[in-house]
């Protein structure tokens, strides 16, 4: 199952919070508003900092904002920055790195497998956290992007 682990979901919360703010906001800050545990939270946004898509400002009124406009900094990119590369199965890499397993010369779901995970990829890398803080969000929708994938029940040209 494909599955955003909480620190990514942690990361993306903070960062749409951000991008509403005209000011930076306290990780306490947004801890609490969203109920996510503190530490937790704490780290995702050090990780976040680390990576270059938050800025931390120190003293009285610091704390956290976005390093570029919202519209610059895309999902994919802060789910990348906290959980690492977006892997949809064992076959390849998200740098199409073919992998060898024993049924690779024959398998009839690897390349379909392969355009889902393209689809994905490209699914998060166009939704901007500032798409995700805009109250009228029209994302792509998913069939339209994978409408060309052919079945799984029938065969795979090649």
């Amino acid at each position: 199952m494909l599955k955003l682990t909480k620190k990514a979901d942690y990361g993306l919360i903070a960062m749409r919070h951000l991008a509403c703010q005209a000011k930076t906001a306290s990780a306490k800050e947004i801890a609490d508003r969203y109920r996510i545990p503190l530490p937790l939270l704490s780290k995702v946004l050090q990780t976040l900092v680390r990576t270059g898509l938050l800025v931390s400002e120190q003293g009285a009124t610091g704390g956290y904002k976005l390093s570029r406009d919202a519209h610059e900094i895309n999902a994919l990119e802060v789910i990348r920055s906290i959980d690492g590369p977006i892997i949809l199965t064992q076959c390849f890499t998200e740098h199409d790195e073919p992998t060898e397993c024993d049924q690779s010369e024959m398998c009839p779901v690897r390349e379909p497998l392969r355009k889902v995970h393209e689809g994905i990829l490209r699914l998060l890398s166009g939704i901007t956290i500032a798409d995700l803080a805009s109250d009228d969000m029209s994302i792509p929708a998913i069939p339209s992007m994978v409408s060309s994938i052919q079945p799984l029940t029938r065969p795979i040209s090649r």
